[in-house]
């Protein structure tokens, strides 16, 4: 099995653009910036403004896209400069892409109208059936396809490899991390660049995540303060991505390794009291991590699995005082797990960490470990 490097990084949250942000809000420990205005009562983490010119030159190109869209392509040029092979043509004609996105964004006005009458509808069923068939434009279904993010990354930054997108909130990123690695070590490819994106600024997503009571009111608390009966979340937009290669293929173009990946895990347990704490810690002893190891926790804030996350990771890692993710970009749903691989990138990049984990337990299901090292 061959090593597999991360020679990228590109990313763009409410804690600004470029890794260096990201590090310094990591490390400052300042209450993130947030908008409890827009969308009230439910607080959301907006995007810094962007130059998008900067990463995406068409303005034709930038029309067509939604905003998840936009950040996500944005956050893919940040990678490919970093890793120096933006005008490397002959490169990203090998490079594969993994994606992790969701299914795009909604018509306001058709699903209001569709939730006012399904309330006053007799037969609900016929009703919805209906109004499905009716309402719903076929270039909507064409705007929202999850994987538009790479077709629009391919169009713009001239990666023509093969791509992998995948659906499935917080459980698609840590899947993309673990199947590029997988392709890259067993010798399938070369290089990938895993890229994610997600738009917290909408009422769709806020509506479905309140549905399921996950949303967090009132002031700002870290995720691992919030009480039980808040509901845990508060959802930031932010577009990540990052470049992974094989350590001989990094070498021979000469490139800066700024950590080896060394293995991901993942698991869909059912959420049963202490199955959390159980499946962090088999990760923990697949991974080998080390006791020492800086941890970057995808802790969501929801009551009960939050609670067991942080108790298994004071078991396993009891001088590490762990960090989370949601506490300094909010959270990313897809995003998620790929934002704290990067943040952990930059911190072994930096001489913070010899060795670094990332969690990732998804609000609802889906839980998932990597484990970052050293890269020489």
């Amino acid at each position: 099995m061959r090593d597999v490097v991360v020679t990228g990084v590109g990313i763009v949250s409410c804690a600004g653009e470029e890794l260096d942000a990201h590090l310094a809000a990591l490390r400052g420990g300042a209450t993130p910036p947030l908008d409890t205005e827009t969308f009230a009562p439910y607080p959301v983490h907006p995007a810094v403004a962007l130059e998008w010119d900067r990463q995406i030159p068409k303005k034709s190109d930038q029309r067509q896209m939604e905003a998840w869209q936009r950040l996500g392509v944005y956050a893919a040029g940040l990678a490919l400069d970093s890793a120096g092979v933006k005008d490397d043509a002959a490169l990203k004609s090998r490079m594969h892409m993994v994606v992790a996105a969701g299914g795009g964004e909604r018509d306001y006005a058709v699903d209001g109208q569709i939730l006012s009458g399904l309330a006053k509808a007799e037969d609900k069923g016929v009703f919805l059936n209906e109004r499905l068939m009716n309402d719903l434009r076929p270039t909507l279904f064409l705007a929202q396809l999850s994987n538009l993010l790479a077709g629009n990354i391919s169009v713009v930054h001239g990666i023509t490899g093969g791509s992998r997108t995948f659906m499935g909130e917080e459980a698609s990123g840590v899947d993309a991390l673990r199947v590029a690695h997988g392709r890259i070590a067993s010798g399938e490819v070369d290089t990938v660049l895993v890229g994610s994106s997600y738009n917290a600024e909408r009422p769709d997503v806020l509506l479905i995540c309140e549905m399921g009571g996950y949303l967090s009111r009132g002031p700002f608390r870290s995720v691992w303060d919030r009480p039980a009966g808040d509901g845990g979340l508060i959802l930031g937009s932010a577009g990540c991505s990052v470049l992974l290669e094989s350590r001989d293929h990094a070498n021979a173009r000469s490139a800066k390794i700024l950590a080896t990946f060394a293995g991901a895990v993942a698991d869909r347990v059912r959420r049963t009291p202490g199955a959390i704490g159980d499946s962090l810690r088999t990760f923990w002893a697949g991974l080998e991590v080390g006791s020492d190891a800086a941890v970057l926790s995808g802790a969501t804030g929801v009551s009960g699995i939050t609670e067991e996350e942080q108790g298994a990771l004071r078991d396993l890692a009891p001088g590490a005082a762990p960090r989370a993710t949601g506490d300094v970009i909010g959270h990313t749903m897809e995003t998620h797990a790929v934002a704290g691989f990067a943040l952990a990138a930059g911190l072994i990049a930096a001489g913070e960490a010899p060795e670094a984990v990332v969690t990732s337990v998804g609000h609802r299901r889906g839980e998932g470990m990597m484990r970052l090292v050293q890269g020489a």
